[in-house]
Parts: structure tokens; sequence; C-alpha cells
């Protein structure tokens, strides 16, 4: 079997398993975030947290919850790492900087877990189970509060109230996050992934010397890194390790992880608004740019010229074998097109066009299908602007799912559009003009730029993968990217709340015969277009700049 034909029947077994657990997964969360049931276990949560879970709240009360309990968040995760030094499991481990210990509370409470230390080599037992992997379940789950949030601005009328953000939160960590990750974690450990508290271990190697491996707590934090579009990796090989990511199966197993939740939320979308057919325009595309990405992705390392990536059937450099390109390009579009920021190879070795992939992937906004919660919400912000877009074309007032999108709703549409890429630019920009974070470059030119305009998008977009090729253990970049990772996160929720509440406060507006249908492919067509088009013109001259002037040149 050819490495093509291979790499096209894991994309079709992967889109066969997406599609089977769609349905019921969609329902269930839909289910879920309807009920006003709650379970023990969960009135024993909010109890501990002095929360009424049945207390209606508006957006500012909502937003007010969002950022206390992520600020504690930060906190706690700061002096967590901090005092590691003398907690025990620490395998011996010092204490972690200021600057990177800020980094990296900011990194996994905000969703992007981008890393700049070696994860085997300064994070013991404790901080990885009791804060990172604690993170990966409550920052997954604040995403999706907000995206049910803003669901419930669109199917409420005259209320502006958004539902209670503490029962949302232990819902979605509790009946979703939870069970998926126990089955998960038990299919990782079959596959032979990691799951233990080991300490660390000396092996003996071929060519005479002895290299030091610890183990930990790997498959039950996999899981959860991948469900819930987290990224970052027990250790600094990430997916690639053959700790964390054994086989082919595994890696397939990973990814749909990674898919599962951010597709299955636009069945839970058209089932809390009552119209099935919206969730599936807004799946359909999603599922057309994550092919199309896929697709060239694949077309472009497969086809890479040159004596070496001839012999080798395609561009297999900072590729694991047991992977392939198929596997390895699958997985870096779906990394990057979501937030996890997981990798199984080196994307800095990726050719000049495919890095512009990845990069162009977290540029669009990681709504195709995003991250959990992050890309359903963003999809629907990008929604708005079509159907203003569209209303401004035919002259009409634009309205979307029976909500008018007035001054206020576009204004705060476009404020939420232009934050990541003011942070991105201007991060990158400063950084270059600067000469100390330069010096951190592992490359010159094209490539060089693309190290630092990968690492603010990365961040910015609450990815957390990396280029790899920069060397972002420093003061500057330590603490600039765990800003603009907050920034990335945390000023679009207060948009995307505002939002929800303004539309929560209308009356429905009825359908006429010249409203627009957003449930047809016409709309869907006009959706994706409108995307590429605003991401095209943001993007362009920085991309031309890096990767697009690398793959041209090669």
């Amino acid at each position: 079997m050819s490495p093509v034909t291979a790499g096209a029947l894991q994309l079709l077994a992967l889109i066969s398993a997406l599609a089977l657990a769609y349905r019921p997964l969609g329902d269930h969360m839909a289910r879920v975030y309807s009920s006003e049931k709650h379970y023990r276990p969960e009135k024993w949560i909010y109890r501990a947290v002095g929360a009424n879970p049945s207390a209606q709240m508006r957006w500012p009360a909502y937003l007010r919850a969002v950022l206390a309990f992520s600020a504690v968040g930060v906190l706690f995760l700061y002096a967590l790492q901090r005092f590691q030094g003398v907690l025990p499991g620490s395998l011996g481990f010092v204490s972690i900087d200021p600057d990177q210990a800020f980094n990296t509370a900011a990194s996994f409470v905000a969703n992007t877990n981008w890393q700049s230390y070696y994860g085997e080599q300064a994070i013991g037992h404790v901080v990885q189970t009791g804060g990172l992997a604690v993170q990966n379940f409550v920052s997954a789950a604040v995403g999706m509060a907000v995206a049910v949030a803003l669901v419930r601005g669109f199917s409420r009328s005259r209320t502006g109230e958004l539902g209670n953000f503490w029962a949302d939160l232990v819902r979605g960590t509790v009946r979703i996050l939870l069970p998926i990750s126990v089955v998960g974690a038990v299919v990782l450990v079959a596959c032979g992934v990691l799951q233990n508290f080991s300490g660390i271990h000396e092996v003996g190697q071929f060519t005479g010397g002895t290299q030091q491996w610890n183990g930990g707590a790997v498959a039950s934090q996999e899981v959860i890194k991948e469900l819930g579009t987290n990224g970052g990796g027990y250790f600094n090989a990430n997916s690639a390790h053959p700790f964390e990511n054994p086989t082919p199966f595994s890696n397939l197993f990973e990814i749909f992880l990674i898919l599962l939740i951010p597709f299955a939320l636009t069945r839970t979308f058209g089932r809390m608004t009552g119209n099935l057919r919206q969730g599936y325009t807004l799946l359909a595309t999603m599922a057309a740019i994550w092919i199309g990405f896929t697709a060239l992705m694949m077309w472009t390392e497969f086809a890479h010229h040159g004596p070496a990536p001839e012999l080798a059937g395609g561009a297999m450099e900072g590729k694991e074998t047991r992977f392939g390109i198929g596997g390895s390009s699958i997985f870096a579009v779906a990394t990057t097109l979501t937030s996890t920021g997981a990798v199984n190879s080196f994307h800095s070795s990726y050719t000049g066009f495919g890095g512009g992939i990845t990069m162009l992937g977290m540029q669009l906004g990681e709504i195709a299908p995003g991250g959990v919660g992050s890309g359903l919400y963003g999809m629907l912000i990008m929604a708005v602007v079509a159907v203003f877009v569209a209303g401004l074309m035919v002259g009409r007032t634009p309205e979307y799912l029976g909500r008018k999108i007035g001054t206020r709703q576009i204004k705060l549409a476009a404020c939420y559009i232009l934050i990541t890429p003011a942070l991105v630019l201007c991060f990158t920009a400063v950084a270059l003009a600067l000469p100390t974070p330069a010096d951190s470059m592992t490359n010159s030119g094209a490539h060089g730029f693309s190290e630092i305009l990968y690492a603010y998008t990365s961040g910015a977009n609450n990815n957390g993968s990396a280029f790899a090729g920069l060397n972002a253990d420093t003061q500057w970049f330590n603490t600039t990217i765990g800003i603009a990772m907050l920034l990335g996160r945390f000023l679009p929720i207060v948009f995307v709340l505002a939002l929800a509440g303004s539309l929560a406060e209308q009356r429905p507006v009825p359908d006429t015969a010249g409203t627009l249908r957003t449930d047809k492919p016409l709309f869907a067509g006009l959706l994706a277009g409108t995307i590429l088009i605003i991401t095209g013109l943001t993007y362009f001259p920085a991309l031309a700049l890096g990767p697009l002037a690398e793959g041209l040149a090669s």
C-alpha cells in the first residue's frame, strides 16, 4: 500500500468515527446543559464553592464568575509551581522560576498549554496531576460554558439571562469530560501509554551510554489534553513520544479525541436552538475547511521536490516513521485548526507551505472545528459577520436565528475578530524590533521570522503548539507570550458574553420572504468565504514575509 493511500484511508476512518459519534454526543451535551437536575456529587461541589446553581445570571455576572474562577486558577497553579521543591512527589525537581511559572499558569488556565520547559525534566507528579491535569479539565469546561451561554443568547428572548456559570462548569466537567476521559484513558493504556507514579529510571542504550526516564500518570493526562483541546505534553517530545503516542492506532484515536467535541457541539447548538439545520450548516462549513486544509497539507508534504523527499516518498524530515506523512499531516491540521497544540511531528521541519498551513489554521481563529467551546462561539461570531455582510449586499436588515444584527452586535463581533490579530502582529513586530528576542531564533531570514510569528500566533489564539526552532524560555518570551495567552483567551470572552446578553434581550423577529436563509448551502459558502477573506486580509502581509517567501524560494 502506498503512503498516499494509507493517509487517505486514515482520513476516511477518522471521518467515519466522527460521524458515528456526532449525533449521540451532540444530543447528550444538549441534555446536560438543558437539565434542571443536579446530581449529588455536583451538589457537594456547589456547597464547597458557595454557589447557587439555580440562580440565573445576566452576562456581567456570568463574566465575573468566569474571570474570578480563572484568576484563582492562575494564582493556584503559579503557587504550586513555585513551591514544587518542597512538595512530595516532586521527583527531586526544584521550584519553577517566576517568569516560567507565570507563563505556565497563564498557559494552562487559558486552555493554551504552551510549554517553554522540558516536561520530564522540570515538573513532578504533584504539579502534573494536581495542577496541570486539573486545569486541562476545567479550562475546557470554561470554554464549553461560554459557548453554551452564547447559544442561550440565540435561544432565549426578552430576558438577558444566560444560565449559571457554576452549573455549566460543573456539568461540563462531571457529565461530559470525565466519563469520556475515563474510557479514553483505558483505550490509551491498552495501546501502551504509561499510567503510573514511577520515579526516575536510568536506562541503558545500545551505544553504551545511559538515559534517564521518569514515569507518570500519562494516559489520564494525554486523554484530556486531546479531548479538551488543551495540548501540551507530559514529555517534551509531546505526542511524538512513544510513551504518549506509541502506535498508529493511538495516533488516530488521539486525533479523534481532538475533533470529537468541537464537531459535536454544532449538533448541541442545533438542538438547543430548536433548529438542527442551523447546526448542520455550521458543521458543513467547519468540515469543508478542515478537509480542505488536510488535503492541502498532504499534497504539500507528499509532493515536495528534492532528492531526499523523493527517496523517502515525501518530506519525512521531523516526522515519526511509525506515523508517516499521512498520520502526521492529519494530526498537524487537526491540532492547529483547533486550540489543541499537541504535536506528533516537528512543525518547523515541514515544507514552507506546510508550515504556512499550520499557521493559517490558527489565524482563522481556530474555528474549523476549533477548540472545545471556543470553536463554536468563534464560528457563531463569524456567522453574525457573514449575515451582516449579506445584509449590506442586498440592502436589508441583517438577521440571524430571529435576532437583528444591529450596530451593537456588529461592534462586539468586530472587537472579537480584531483582538487576536492585534496581539499577534504587535507582539511579533516588537520582538523583531528589539535586539534581545531575535537572539532566540535558531534560523535567520524567512524561517526565523516564521518562528516568532508562529509563537505569538499560537499563544494569542490559545493553541500552544510551537515551531520548535525558537528558544522561548527567556524572560521576554515567557512574559509576553503569557500576557498574549491571557488577553487572547479572556478579552474575546468578554465580547462573546456581551453579545449573548444583547441577543437574549431581544424579541424574536419572524421570518419573511426577504429573510436570508442561514440553513442553506449558499450561506455555508458565504460563511466560509467571509472567514477566509477576513483572515487573508489580516495576515497575508505577515505570511508573505515568512512561510510564503520560504515556500516560493525552496
